[in-house]
């Protein structure tokens, strides 16, 4: 079974925040970081279930890691039916928390 993958205002908006970054330094790192995303969020359509859980009250609310250079980034999401997946938040993992 596939997972449809969709996004919040917030974690679109945490995208675009960091690759807007990396274009302005270097445009090369900026589309591969984009892939790496992508990748992942396409791993995340057949096994959201597989990722860490983010709280232990909650089951369902669960951190994909998303390997990238010397960081990468942890995207926090929530699965909320049998088929649909809500990406809240992306960070970079040398970030504090969520924002």
């Amino acid at each position: 079974m596939k997972y449809q993958v969709q996004y919040t205002k917030a974690a679109k908006k945490d995208l675009l925040r960091r690759h807007e970054f990396l274009v302005e330094n270097d445009p090369e790192t900026a589309r591969r970081a984009l892939d790496a995303v992508r990748k992942s969020m396409d791993l995340l359509q057949d096994f959201p279930f597989t990722c860490r859980k983010a709280s232990p009250d909650n089951p369902f609310l669960r951190e994909m890691v998303i390997g990238f250079g010397a960081g990468g980034y942890v995207a926090l999401f929530e699965i909320e039916a049998e088929n649909r997946v809500t990406v809240l938040a992306v960070r970079n993992q040398r970030e504090e928390d969520y924002h």
